[in-house]
């Protein structure tokens, strides 16, 4: 069974970071692809960050990119979200999302779809 929990999720200003983790629990290594994604009151879901098995591979969504870089350990089971200058336009429930399949088309990394196990998400607050 496999386990997603994400922290680090906080309240901050507009141009202030932020570090989410992620941990996948239930396997001793864990390579299938992994994503971020986040939701705000009367929205969808929207990928926001994504990183194949490897890790060689990434793909984030317009809004965020040259602001946030995701990454992984593998060896240690955990991805992160470093999430700099934020706005508050960022605000909301952020989840991280595990895949079964280690590589997923980069244009796919950001769809829901595609993954199949969820953390209970972190909130995150930006202030203007």
């Amino acid at each position: 069974q496999v386990q997603v929990v994400e922290s680090g999720g906080d309240s901050v200003q507009a141009g202030g970071s932020l570090r989410l983790s992620c941990r996948v629990s239930g396997y001793r290594y864990y390579f299938g692809s992994m994503g971020w994604f986040r939701q705000t009151p009367g929205k969808e879901r929207e990928g926001v960050a994504g990183i194949e098995g490897d890790g060689k591979q990434t793909n984030y969504a317009d809004s965020v990119k040259a602001r946030f870089t995701i990454s992984r350990v593998n060896a240690e089971n955990i991805i992160y979200l470093q999430m700099n200058e934020l706005k508050p336009e960022d605000t909301g429930i952020y989840y991280c999302a595990a895949s079964a399949n280690p590589y997923i088309a980069r244009s796919w990394l950001l769809l829901p779809s595609n993954y199949k196990f969820w953390g209970q998400g972190t909130q995150v607050t930006v202030s203007a």
